[in-house]
């Protein structure tokens, strides 16, 4: 909203200054805005001076992250956190559309989802996690909770219970990794939107309905946010509508792993890491078949068990795992899903050939002790996600508070 003042009105207010004006709303001259504030009483209600830090003229990203607490009120900013709020109600449109129950999953946990190693353990405080215990050998001290705990990494193998239950669930939260990276698209703390399907046979069945998710959100989001998506497109990426509409109206392509090794090796391009058949891929190589080889959406399926975890189907020629990546255009990996391994006594082995202790994971074999179901689920990177719909290039800048290495402020 443009609003006119007289030059003594104007020379009283200071950049950052709170306001409230009173006035006439008129047809605007000018072609930037169709309307404008014609002000008959402007009221200060709260002052700014000269030491503020956001003035008239270009931030750096890496200024607007040393001031945290001021970055919402700019512009971009503003049209990011919109953004994310409209997508959260997209997918909470999209799983009641679809007869899911949100589900809530623990945030303190005893197991690492993911078997990567990369958690963030709740350390012993005298204080607060010791409690004392009275035995007959005296006082002894001991773990608040009886054994070592975590930040979750996932709230997959929670959620896979209520699924055993009532069929179809998602939650959605913060997850927290470990990993000392300082890459554009890695996070310490970082929200996950999670979803476990029963009665789900076949992997196509998986990539149709993350398909359709991704689809129907990002449609309420080009419904609901156009003008900050216009903002967007002027802004920080000129070709984002085009990709955007391209994402809601054609087909993602579908490629086995070995395929996309395939295409990678004859690739007319040096990789920093030689792409090899038996190895994760690399962000280069993501981006490398999203946005060079497919120009688009790409589900990547059928990966090495090795490479995988534990908890995902093994295929019927016993190499393979029935699961996905889900790649797109200038981020890479979005999402992750698998159908999960339901017959008892494969999983068993799966844990074994993973070194874990299956009485640990007794409950979770429970699940297919006790009437298994065929079920499968997906996780999305909500950041990443937003960065795909804003065209951001760092996934610091589209969490209001980001947390990674050497990085916790506010």
């Amino acid at each position: 909203m443009q609003v006119v003042l007289t030059s003594e009105e104007a020379n009283k207010l200071k950049t950052g200054a709170c306001v409230r004006i009173h006035g006439i709303l008129t047809q605007s001259p000018g072609t930037e805005q169709s309307k404008e504030l014609q002000a008959q009483h402007v009221e200060v209600l709260g002052e700014s001076d000269s030491t503020y830090p956001l003035q008239k003229k270009y931030h750096s990203m890496e200024f607007l992250r040393d001031n945290l607490h001021l970055r919402s009120r700019t512009n971009i900013f503003g049209a990011i956190f919109r953004v994310r709020s409209a997508a959260i109600i997209g997918f909470q449109n999209f799983f009641q559309t679809n007869e899911f129950f949100q589900i809530h999953t623990p945030i303190i946990t005893n197991s690492d989802c993911e078997g990567g190693g990369e958690v963030f353990k709740i350390s012993a405080n005298k204080k607060k996690n010791i409690k004392i215990e009275h035995t007959k050998d005296g006082l002894v001290e001991k773990d608040f909770f009886g054994s070592p705990v975590y930040l979750t990494v996932s709230g997959q193998l929670h959620a896979e219970i209520l699924a055993c239950a009532m069929s179809r669930v998602y939650t959605f939260g913060p997850v927290f990794r470990a990993e000392e990276s300082l890459t554009s698209r890695h996070l310490a703390e970082f929200w996950m939107l999670e979803a476990e399907i029963a009665f789900m046979f076949k992997l196509d069945e998986l990539l149709d309905f993350v398909e359709s998710c991704l689809r129907d959100t990002t449609k309420h989001i080009l419904n609901t946010c156009s003008q900050d998506l216009e903002f967007f497109n002027q802004w920080v990426d000129k070709e984002l509508s085009t990709r955007l509409e391209d994402t809601i109206n054609k087909p993602f392509i579908r490629i086995t792993y070995s395929e996309a090794i395939n295409i990678l090796s004859k690739a007319n391009k040096r990789f920093e890491f030689q792409p090899v058949f038996g190895t994760s891929f690399h962000s280069e190589h993501e981006k490398y078949l999203a946005t060079d080889y497919c120009r688009g959406p790409v589900f990547i399926t059928d990966y090495p068990k090795e490479i995988k975890p534990f908890y995902m189907r093994v295929n019927p020629d016993g190499k393979t795992v029935a699961c996905t990546d889900l790649l797109f255009p200038k981020v890479g990996e979005i999402v992750g899903g698998s159908l999960r391994e339901e017959r008892y006594q494969k999983l068993v082995k799966r844990l074994k050939e993973f070194n874990l202790n299956t009485e640990e994971f007794q409950w979770y074999l429970d699940l297919r002790k006790y009437g298994t179901i065929p079920h499968g689920g997906f996780g999305i990177g909500f950041e990443r996600y937003l960065q795909y719909i804003t065209g951001m290039d760092n996934i610091r800048d589209v969490i209001p508070f980001p947390r990674s290495t050497n990085f916790c402020k506010v």
